[in-house]
Formats: structure tokens, sequence, C-alpha cells
């Protein structure tokens, strides 16, 4: 008989991170625009303003992981969401673009602190025999959210509503969410000794290979998140590309349905690299319709959005088996720094795809900079190959 999942604790934080990411989701594909249309920045500060929130969350969440790894979790859990809700009623009051990055660097700080401490946390009222297939229906939480998210947002922006009305929306949901987190009631863990600092105490050093390829991929992740409604714009794509991003939640949707459960067989390796191969192919083809839509508008829209699905598959396919690789790494008391090493590494390509992405359309055009990033899919498998899979299963705990 297989041990019980879906526990009252399990569907609150669910709830709580989907509430948090649908409040973040609503906002990414605007924010550009609101940027652009308010201060009048241009692609390069747009990508250095936004950036900003991701290095917040990046510096964060190795001190993050060491926090819930030595105290009680929940309470810090609480602690970062409610930093996290004010964050989003702060964006009502940036009247000035030094104020908005102020707020944003703050939000980011308490994004990192909440999105560790949720991965954390779900663990521990998961059994580990479900941890595979427990992971995925938590990440489909985001992408549900991620799925009516940038679309309503975008259908918001297009429809002329204030910004001040959306910023209001995401707030709700995140106060909604902070009420979830308030009635969850976690195993009880006690304070720990502490052990001397030391660098493991604060990124998992076995899990250092496996964030490399990790952040090699996220880097046309972030350049997708925030540009591609952009990208769209520039190359003539008249459809809504809120569809983009519901596609994509779709596709990740669907595949972590399944993939959680390939993952508890043992096949974690197995899994990325079939993730890798997809989101590859992707990303060639989302640059590669910059250049064949003069051929052909039709076709070129709906390999467009069909992109969308296979690179959301690709992505859904990956994301359960990454989480559980570094955990497999780690002892049970460092879940909290092998959950951060893990964030902190898709946080930085991030950061550095919502930068270069900005910089290479700058001087460019946002199909060079998908091409750019289609080229560090390809390098992130080849080393994946030959050295983080191996380097895995020679350390892996579990």
């Amino acid at each position: 008989m297989k041990d019980r999942l879906v526990t009252p604790n399990y569907i609150l934080i669910i709830a709580a991170n989907f509430l948090q990411f649908f409040g973040f989701w609503l906002l990414m594909p605007i924010l550009p625009f609101y940027l652009q249309e308010v201060f009048h920045a241009d692609k390069v500060s747009i990508g250095a303003i936004l950036s900003c929130y991701t290095i917040a969350a990046l510096c964060i969440r190795p001190f993050s992981g060491y926090l819930l790894d030595t105290f009680s979790r929940k309470p810090l859990y609480l602690l970062a969401y409610s930093i996290l809700t004010c964050m989003f009623g702060g964006y009502l009051l940036a009247g000035t673009l030094t104020l908005f990055i102020i707020i944003r660097i703050i939000h980011g700080i308490a994004f990192g602190m909440v999105t560790v401490g949720g991965n954390t946390i779900v663990i521990d009222v998961m059994p580990s025999s479900r941890r595979g297939e427990g992971l995925g229906y938590f990440g489909l939480s985001n992408n549900i959210a991620m799925s009516i998210g940038p679309m309503a947002g975008l259908f918001l922006h297009e429809a002329h509503i204030p910004y001040s009305i959306i910023f209001s929306c995401s707030l709700s949901t995140c106060i909604i969410g902070l009420i979830c987190v308030s009635l969850l009631k976690p195993p009880y863990k006690p304070s720990v000794k502490r052990e001397p600092i030391s660098l493991d105490r604060f990124i998992l050093l076995k899990g250092i290979p496996a964030g490399i390829s990790l952040l090699l991929l996220s880097i046309p992740y972030g350049m997708t998140t925030n540009y591609v409604a952009m990208y769209a714009k520039q190359i003539g794509i008249t459809a809504s590309t809120g569809f983009f991003f519901t596609l994509m939640a779709i596709g990740m949707a669907v595949s972590r349905m399944f993939s959680g459960k390939i993952v508890d067989k043992g096949k974690i390796t197995q899994v990325i690299q079939t993730g890798m191969y997809l989101v590859c192919f992707c990303y060639f083809g989302l640059s590669l319709c910059g250049w064949v839509i003069e051929w052909n508008y039709t076709i070129t829209t709906l390999f467009f959005f069909t992109v969308a699905l296979l690179s959301g598959i690709g992505f859904g396919i990956m994301f359960p088996a990454y989480n559980t690789l570094f955990v497999n790494l780690a002892p049970n008391s460092q879940r909290g720094t092998a959950t951060s090493t893990y964030l902190t590494s898709w946080d930085i390509g991030i950061g550095i795809g919502m930068v270069v992405g900005g910089y290479i359309a700058e001087i460019s055009t946002f199909k060079i900079a998908y091409l750019f990033g289609a080229i560090l899919t390809v390098v992130s498998l080849i080393y994946f190959h030959r050295s983080v899979s191996t380097h895995f299963h020679q350390n892996k705990l579990r």
C-alpha cells in the first residue's frame, strides 16, 4: 500500500505556492511594458532593473537554506511570505524608478526565502517514497499559475486596465496565500546545534556540477519569461502572447504528472537528459521563428506556439528530476541547503538571461538572443552527459 501523499498540510503548501506564483506570473510579462511606458526605460535598463529581483533572491538563498536547516521552518517561512505580500503592495507606492528598484530588491529577497522555504517544507510533509511524484505535483501548482497568470496580466494590460489594478490583483492573491501559510502544521523540527560555519552549510558542494548545467538551461528560460512578448511583437506575431505562457504551462503540467513517478523509480539522470534534448530543439526553433516569419506568417505563428508547448514539456520533465537529484546528494539535515543550491543555480541563470537577453536585443535582435540561448542548452546537455550524470551516481546518498 502506498504511503499517503495528499494531506491537509500538503494541500495548504501547494495552495500557498500557487497563490504566490500567480501573483508573480501576473506581473512578469507586463513589467517590461510598465517600465517602458511609465519610466521610459530602454531594453538594457529594463533587463538590469528586472534582474535586481533575481540577484536579490540569489543572494539570500544560500543563507535561507542554512537558516531553514538550523531553526524551526514555519516561522521563517511565514515571515518571508509576509514580507513578500507587503512588497506586492509596495509596487502601488513606487512613484519613482529608484523606489521601484528598492522595492524590487526587497521583493526578491523575500521571494528567495519563500521559495526555499516552500520547497523544503513540502519535502517535510510528504513521504520519502513518493518524493518525486510529490515534487511533481507541487511544481504543477507553479505551472497552473504560469498558465493563467501571464495571460491574465497581458489581457488586463491589452484592455488598458490601470497598472495599479493589476498590482492590486497580485497583492490580493498573496494575502490569501499568507492565510494558507498561517494554517500550516508541518512536523515539529527543533532547533539544532549550530555546526562551525563552512561553505558547505550554505552551498551543497556536491551539487555544484548539477548546478552549472541547470544554470546554463535557465539563461534562455529567463530570456523567455521576460522578453517573449516583446520578441513576438518585434517579429510581427499579432496573436496574444499570453497563450504562449498558457501552452508552456500546460506542457509542464502534463509532463510533471508522469515524470515524477519515473524519477521515483530511480531514473533521475535519464529523465533530465530526455528533457534537455527537447529544450534544445525548442530554443533553436524559437530563434528560427524570427527568420522564417516573412516566408509564411501562419505556419510560423503555429510553430511559435508549438514551441511553447514542447518547451513546457521539456522543462516539466526536468524540474522534479533536478530537485530530487539535489536532495539525494544531501543528508536529511541539509535539505534546506540542497534546495537553496538548486534554486540558486536556477536564479543565477534567470538573472543572466534577463541582462544578456536585453543587451543582445538592444545591440541586435531578440532572435539572436534566443539563438545564443539555444547554444547554451547544447553546452548544458553535453556537460551533463559527460560529467554531471557520472558525478551524481558516484555521490548520491539514496
